[in-house]
């Protein structure tokens, strides 16, 4: 008989008794899930909870107790409080029999307070660092653990990952799944099995699947059921964690980088288990999907044992576009460590023979002329506007640029942001996260279509290919470079003409300065302006002519890792490439060291907003963010009937308006054309504070009185009055609360508000909150509210028999000049009420 025919069969009455009997609880069982054994929620009357554990059948003693004493010293060394509860009569462990004669194991332990991490909608950054940083405590506590119990065979050991695959992937119903399982299994085993013996080993939980995992706020608790433990890989249990989580993200591979940079803290990780991750990780989910078969042929009707098996069919496909090493570079650099480190001994032997190197173009770049062209986001040579960064258009600004500059050749930067990537192309990828590629590995040399190409170190014909997509490489040829010492690397040439293949294999030597193609026109070359794409690349990582030249700017120093800066190559001077523009975490240090605080920057994570353009802003990487938030550009950004408009307006007069000029005057006139008769006269003024403030003098001056009613929450400007009404001000932090002649009313919110949407009079309501106010306003007349407002003030600096002589003599101004109507004469008690010793003291 299998292992889940062993499984327990309680009831929860039946679990309620053995909570009862076994450690006097009256408390209510409820059933939770498990694969092999049973679980039942256990709380009593004073709120208490706990987990009563009753164990598969072919449960071994020592292994329950192995994974008792391994949960002890995580509670001492981790901090993960879950307290074995012993029996009443101080048994950490009993044996009961089921109606069937099974004989069953039964413990007990503290319920770990928290949420499933596999039952958040959301995993943060923070929280996905603090899952890894929670796995690397355990495995470092359990580092020195050993119990001869967990020296087992265990289908889920990934050290046996391969063996389960091969006997159970036949079961696999979907064929795709079942063929992503077979490449990923080929992979480890021609991968990463070599590496395995080199990989630490110590006794691991095993099982941090998303359901284990529990969650309370932002951090991890805990892990829960050390079922599953075995001694094997250390690495394996985060790869288990990293398996899980990374299930249903739109980008897997930047969580798993934050799970592993949490763990990297914690407790350091090897090289070779670096390099191990990616694949035991795939592994993992692999033996999932086979074991799931398996074990639904024998329990069709268990929905738990298939509670994951769809996320991970969505995900293979997603993993199998990583390439396994681009992996381990991206986990090498969240670990601080050098993304690509093969690249060391390339950059050092490219340095150390620049000299040697021939020119890729007929002028040697060393000494001729050129003109570094700035091809970033804020570039004005590149236009807001997709459709004027086409052909020819394009093309006539650069060679324009170059001309006026007197060169022959322009050169398009390394590692620089632009906005010129925006064919399909660029936004295809293994995320779905919108993030297009954007950041440049290459050196572009822009010059005359037809221009010869050189090899500038000698090599062999490594691949050549026609991509033509639009905006693709077009005709390319990649060149392989061996070092002494048996490394290698490679240069890339795109944008070439179609002859350039002509007479061309591979694995055709090429000497040193020989050509070897020509520069393609638009027509051929991928719809580019005519230049060069030079890019050096020390790991092809199997790509061939589909390697990138662009890439993500989240993966920026992964990337540049693969591909360094070919001006290794190129050797054109450093004095001509312009002065590097200030990174995001430069500008926002110069920001607080120059500008006030009143200044805040918005979003947990600044935004470096560099060009607009109609509904769009793009930061300082490319990234393009719908603008829904400024109420200024209601034309669109950078609109171009409005930027023509100011710069005929500035190249003709930059003045104010104590001159006369009828352009003033005519645009009054159109304001106007748009509003009823009665508003009929424009003030015109420069910021929504200077508007505010005009609006309240006009309405002091108009009405003779002070009081103004605010909404809550409310903003209306900067300035010392404006915060005064702005409850968004006043009430904030920093602020100093309300003047007694601000009133602030209820939001009409019919959404979250004391009066919904479904209530037919929630207008009415929330009217006859604010003509309450005004209803109080009218029977405290205004000098009387001012003396007491003055009040306040008066008695933090003033004597007790001071403070009465000036309250009287104050009483005696507000009868002289204070207005003498209706309800001024009524309401004098009031005052009155106020003075020291009063019947309010």
């Amino acid at each position: 008989m299998s292992l889940l025919e062993h499984s327990p069969n309680f009831s929860s009455e039946e679990a309620t008794a053995l909570a009862r009997d076994l450690y006097g609880l009256d408390a209510a069982a409820s059933a939770l899930p498990s694969e092999r054994d049973q679980n039942f929620l256990l709380g009593d009357r004073s709120g208490a909870k706990y987990v009563l554990k009753i164990a598969n059948a072919l449960e071994d003693r020592a292994l329950l107790e192995a994974q008792q004493r391994a949960m002890a010293r995580v509670a001492e060394r981790a901090q993960c409080r879950q307290r074995i509860a012993p029996t009443q009569s101080g048994d950490l462990l009993t044996e009961i029999r089921s109606a069937s004669g099974m004989r069953h194991f039964v413990w007990m332990v503290d319920w770990l307070p928290g949420i499933p991490l596999g039952d958040l909608k959301r995993h943060s950054p923070e929280l996905l660092r603090d899952l890894g940083r929670r796995v690397g405590q355990i495995d470092r506590a359990l580092a020195d653990f050993d119990h001869p119990a967990i020296h087992r065979y265990f289908h889920w050991d990934l050290a046996n990952g391969l063996n389960v695959i091969r006997e159970y992937e036949s079961l696999i119903a979907d064929a795709e799944t079942r063929r992503l399982v077979g490449k990923f299994a080929a992979e480890f085993e021609r991968d990463v099995a070599p590496i395995l013996p080199r990989l630490r080993k110590s006794a691991i939980h095993n099982d941090a699947n998303d359901y284990n995992v529990i969650v309370a706020g932002q951090s991890v608790a805990g892990l829960i059921d050390f079922g599953d433990m075995i001694y094997s890989f250390t690495v394996a249990d985060l790869a288990v964690a990293t398996a899980y989580a990374i299930l249903n993200k739109p980008d897997p591979l930047a969580a798993a980088a934050e799970i592993v940079k949490g763990y990297h803290a914690e407790y350091a990780l090897t090289d070779d288990e670096l390099a191990a991750l990616f694949g035991l990780a795939r592994l993992r989910l692999c033996m999932s999907v086979c074991l799931g078969a398996h074990q639904r042929r024998q329990r069709p009707e268990d929905d738990y044992l298939s509670i994951s098996q769809r996320p991970i069919r969505d995900t293979l496909p997603k993993l199998a576009q990583i390439h396994p090493r681009f992996a381990e570079a991206v986990f090498r650099h969240a670990c601080d460590l050098p993304p690509a480190p093969g690249a060391e001994p390339v950059i050092e032997w490219l340095r150390a023979s620049a000299p040697t190197f021939a020119s890729v173009l007929r002028d040697d770049l060393r000494s001729a002329p050129c003109l570094v062209l700035d091809f970033s986001v804020s570039s004005l040579l590149v236009s807001g506007d997709e459709r004027e960064n086409t052909e020819p258009r394009l093309s006539e600004r650069i060679f324009g640029a170059m001309a006026e500059s007197g060169v022959e050749i322009g050169v398009g930067r390394h590692d620089e942001a632009g906005m010129l990537y925006t064919s399909p192309l660029f936004a295809s990828g293994v995320a779905s996260t919108g993030e297009r590629r954007t950041v440049h590995l290459g050196i572009d040399l822009f010059t005359e279509a037809g221009s010869p190409v050189f090899a500038p170190i000698e090599g062999e014909v490594y691949a050549f290919a026609h991509n033509p997509a639009p905006l693709d490489y077009g005709h390319v040829i990649i060149l392989k470079h061996r070092m002494p010492g048996g490394h290698a690397f490679h240069t890339l040439y795109g944008h070439l003409s179609a002859e350039s293949f002509e007479g061309l294999s591979v694995g055709s030597p090429v000497a040193k300065g020989e050509k070897i193609a020509s520069l393609g026109s638009p027509g051929e070359n991928g719809g580019w302006t005519p230049h060069l794409h030079f890019q050096l690349i020390t790991d092809l990582l199997d790509s061939d002519c589909d390697f990138p030249g662009v890439c993500r700017a989240s993966q920026r120093e992964v990337w540049l890792g693969f591909s360094p800066d070919p001006n290794l190559i190129l050797g054109i001077p450093e004095d001509r490439f312009p002065a590097r523009e200030p990174n995001k975490a430069e500008t926002l240090a110069a920001r607080h060291r120059r500008l006030g605080k009143n200044l805040s920057v918005a979003y947990r994570e600044p935004v470096k907003i560099v060009r607009g353009w109609m509904q769009y802003l793009f930061d300082d990487e490319g990234r393009r963010h719908l603008d829904a938030y400024n109420n200024v550009p209601h034309v669109g950004h950078c609109h171009p009937r409005v930027v023509e408009a100011v710069r005929r307006q500035m190249a003709t007069l930059n003045t104010n308006t104590r001159y006369l000029h009828d352009l003033i005057n005519q645009y009054a006139d159109a304001l106007c054309a748009t509003l009823p008769e009665s508003l009929s006269v424009c003030f015109f003024v420069n910021s929504g504070s200077e508007a505010n403030e005009l609006a309240l003098r006009l309405a002091r001056a108009h009405t003779g009185r002070r009081d103004m009613i605010a909404l809550e929450a409310a903003y209306h400007g900067h300035t010392n009055s404006m915060i005064d009404i702005s409850p968004y001000k006043h009430g904030g932090p920093g602020g100093t609360g309300a003047p007694a002649w601000v009133h602030a009313a209820p939001i009409p919110d019919v959404y979250r508000g004391p009066h919904r949407r479904d209530d037919p009079q929630a207008g009415l309501k929330y009217a006859r909150q604010v003509i309450e106010i005004i209803e109080r306003l009218r029977q405290l007349p205004f000098v009387s509210r001012v003396l007491i407002e003055q009040r306040t003030h008066l008695e933090k600096i003033v004597t007790q028999d001071g403070l009465a002589r000036m309250h009287d003599g104050l009483l005696v101004l507000r009868q002289r000049y204070g207005r003498q109507d209706d309800d001024d004469r009524n309401n004098d008690h009031q005052l009155e009420q106020s003075k020291p010793g009063g019947s309010e003291q």
